[in-house]
This record gives C-alpha cells, structure tokens and sequence, in this order.
C-alpha cells in the first residue's frame, strides 16, 4: 500500500508546524507543507525535520486557485489538515479585509481544489479522502460563567478575526452537505508553546519580563481563557483524522481555564524562580501594566470537550503546570529564535482610533 500523503496548509505557523513535526516524529506519512510565509510563518520551526525525505515545502498561498489545484495534481494527497489563516485578534481589528480574503476566500478556493481532486479519485481513494478545518473557540463568542460551548451551541464570534474563521468553518460545512466532501471540523481553544509568534500572549509575556519591559494585559485581566498545550493539540488532531466521523464538529480543550492576570503572574513566578541566586532582583509581577481593553474583547471562552473525550478517547497528555514550564524553559533556552521576530511583539497591535 502506498504511503499516504497529507497536505498541510500554514504548515510554517505554530500550531502547523507542531503538527508537522508531530506526523514525522510520531507517524509514517508523508507531508506536503503549503504555505505562504507570512510574517507569523517561519521555516526554522520546522528545522528539525526538514530533512526528512517524507517532508516537502511548497511557497504557495492557498488564495491561488491555479496554484491550489497544481498542488492537488503534483501530490495527490490522502487528506488535507487546513491551518493556514491569519489568526492574530487586534491585528484583525486594525486590517480587517486581510482576514477575510485569507481566511474566508482561501478555504473556499481550497475547499474547491480538493473537491475537484477528491472527485477524480478512484473509488477506494474517494472513501479514505479526509478535510479537516482546523478553527477556534471563538466562533462561539463570549459564554457565562459555568457553562461551555457544545459543537452545537450558536455562532456568535465578536471580531473580525472570530467572524472570518466563522464563515470558513460554514464553507467547510456547505462543501460537505452539498458537494458530500468528506469533511470534519475542529475548534480548538488558546494554543501555547515551543515556536508560537511573540506578539501572542504567553510568548509576549515571557520576552517582556525577560527583558524587564512593561507587561501589558488587557483591562483588569479578568477575560478568561482554556489554554491548550500544542503538542496536546497535535496528538487530538491526528485522532480525529483518523477516527472522527464525517460532517461532524470536535471540541479540543486543555481544560485549564484562567483569567489572564492569574495566567500573567504565573509566568512571572516561573521566571522568578531562575533568580533565586539573585535576591536583589525584584519581582517580575511589578512588571505587569494594565492597559486599556481592546474593543469588542469577549469575557470568557470555554469549550464542553466531551463528544471528543467519550467518542474518540482523547485526553491532553501534559498538566497545564508542566507545559507551561516547558514552554517557559523554551523561551529561557532559544532568544536565537524570538530575538529577531521581537520587534513585532512589543507593540499590541489592533487599536481602532
């Protein structure tokens, strides 16, 4: 039987690239990168399996219908994990139109090329063929406290960004009930990490006290947030292409919900904790500046993880406690990596004057 062979969109960007490296490492497919290389996309992430010779890197932005369908036609892939998109909320709310061409008018040219490459399959390819869209918690919109969004609750996103990734998972759904694309979708909640871009919270946050600049969270630091470790992330996501029933939504969550100044001071103690031979240092947590809200910011995202739990047997490997230090020594141990990109972190983008 042939190796199968599966495209990844934005296969450069953080969540993307942990899921490259994740099939590599722990699998024996094939994977085509296809990315544009955005600001937020870079290849060094994936660095530790460039050469593996089931990888391959194609520069192609999903926006191209002629280029999405020669990358159908070359690789022939087995399934399609579709990550790319712009991601980043007060970016979305200064450049709107951005996110709705990549997000919105490149899944559906996307979705489009891999119905016409999923059509011409032979019967047998046609039946394993997968689409899986990977989207956010933040379609849902802000939920009360107690209560958690289903795959069935309501849409209702708040920023641009929320809206885009909306109207993308609505494409992925009409492909499927119209075209019968074998399609699943994912929403997941926060995302942290090895390689995520600097100008997201945790990473910000950690470069910010490590170069003893301003840390600035939002409001009071009331919104609350469910943060998934990536690799967690990763290993779900391969359990639902594998596992998950066509046409149908999953749920991934860490089930660490935390207000951000709880999340904030956290970082701060962890790094604290390098200078306990230097006594004189004050603490990081004086670092912390509240700065004024960003419009349209939801209070709480929260996920009912269950339908994946019970159907599937998922489960997040890592504590919330122990990824959060991984990630914290990650940062401690690779400047080589954020130093360049930090220019990009030390301004919140996204404010409307």
């Amino acid at each position: 039987m042939a190796r199968r062979l599966l495209l990844v969109t934005g296969g450069a960007g953080f969540i993307g690239s942990a899921m490259t490296r994740y099939l590599l490492d722990e699998t024996d497919v094939a994977v085509v990168n296809v990315d544009a290389l955005t600001y937020a996309a870079d290849l060094r992430n994936l660095s530790k399996v460039e050469h593996d010779p089931r990888y391959r890197f194609e520069r192609v932005d999903i926006r191209s219908a002629s280029d999405m369908r020669r990358m159908f036609e070359q690789h022939r892939p087995t399934a399609v994990l579709h990550f790319a998109a712009e991601s980043h909320v007060d970016r979305s709310i200064n450049n709107p139109l951005v996110f709705v061409e990549t997000n919105v008018l490149g899944t559906a040219t996307l979705l489009q090329a891999a119905c016409r490459h999923w059509r011409a399959l032979p019967p047998a390819e046609q039946a394993q063929f997968r689409f899986l869209h990977v989207s956010t918690d933040e379609v849902y919109g802000s939920v009360e406290v107690k209560s958690a969004c289903t795959e069935d609750s309501p849409y209702r996103p708040n920023s641009p960004y929320a809206a885009s990734k909306a109207a993308a998972d609505h494409l992925v759904r009409a492909w499927h009930k119209t075209y019968d694309l074998p399609a699943i979708i994912s929403n997941c909640t926060n995302n942290f990490g090895p390689y995520q871009f600097p100008e997201k919270l945790i990473p910000l946050m950690i470069i910010n006290a490590l170069e003893g600049r301003p840390m600035p969270v939002y409001g009071r630091g009331e919104n609350i947030r469910d943060w998934l470790f990536v690799e967690d992330h990763a290993r779900a996501l391969w359990v639902i292409l594998n596992k998950g029933r066509i046409g149908e939504c999953y749920n991934v969550g860490g089930g660490n919900e935390l207000r951000n100044i709880d999340l904030v001071t956290m970082i701060c103690d962890l790094l604290d904790e390098q200078d306990r031979q230097m006594p004189q240092r004050k603490s990081r947590r004086e670092l912390i500046t509240f700065v004024a809200d960003r419009p349209g910011h939801d209070l709480r995202y929260a996920l009912n993880i269950r339908k994946l739990n019970n159907e599937l047997g998922w489960q997040p490997k890592q504590t919330f406690e122990t990824a959060l230090r991984e990630t914290v020594d990650w940062y401690l141990a690779n400047e080589a990596w954020w130093s360049p990109l930090r220019a990009a972190a030390r301004e919140r983008l996204g404010f409307v004057s």
